[in-house]
């Protein structure tokens, strides 16, 4: 289910957790919640730093239900498993809507045991710090072969980072 093919491809909600129901289940964080949108390529220095784009920044902010002007957004990168080719950045409210519909999975399920291997397991919360950038560990940059740049590719309620030459190849496959 999503992820293994080593594609690209990554869990999307909508296939692992059922369609919508009309109750309301894909709640936004209001009425407005922001989106990223659009790509963008940005360099990546020694020591991991990546500056984040403004655009991308402002929805990591209006996303954090505990940012204000003076803290530092927080996020939650999931790295998955072996076979995946990018990291994900997922908004505090998008990763608290993912646990919450783990969470109402059967416990001890294979699908909900899935699920947490990569949304808990692969994962670790960061932030963005004062200057806008996130720092990349070697490690999580060595698992996608990350040099010197990256590429972001909004998916709506978070990010993809992938290095140049996977994306050119993800994006030929297309």
């Amino acid at each position: 289910e999503g992820g293994g093919s080593g594609s690209g491809s990554s869990p999307i909600r909508p296939f692992l957790f059922g369609e919508p129901k009309r109750s309301g289940q894909w709640k936004e964080s209001g009425p407005l919640a922001r989106r990223f949108r659009g790509s963008e390529e940005v360099k990546v220095d020694a020591k991991g730093r990546v500056s984040i784009p403004a655009k991308f920044r402002r929805v990591f902010e209006a996303s954090d239900p505990d940012w204000k002007a003076e803290k530092r957004p927080q996020l939650v990168i999931v790295f998955g498993t072996r076979d995946w080719k990018y990291l994900q950045l997922f908004t505090m409210n998008a990763i608290n809507e993912i646990d919450e519909q783990i969470a109402k999975l059967d416990r001890g399920s294979a699908h909900r045991n899935y699920l947490e291997h990569i949304y808990h397991g692969h994962s670790e919360e960061t932030e963005i710090d004062g200057d806008g950038r996130l720092v990349l560990p070697q490690k999580r940059r060595d698992k996608i072969g990350l040099p010197d740049g990256l590429v972001f590719i909004s998916g709506g309620d978070n990010l993809k980072v992938w290095s140049p030459e996977a994306y050119e190849e993800e994006a030929r496959a297309l």
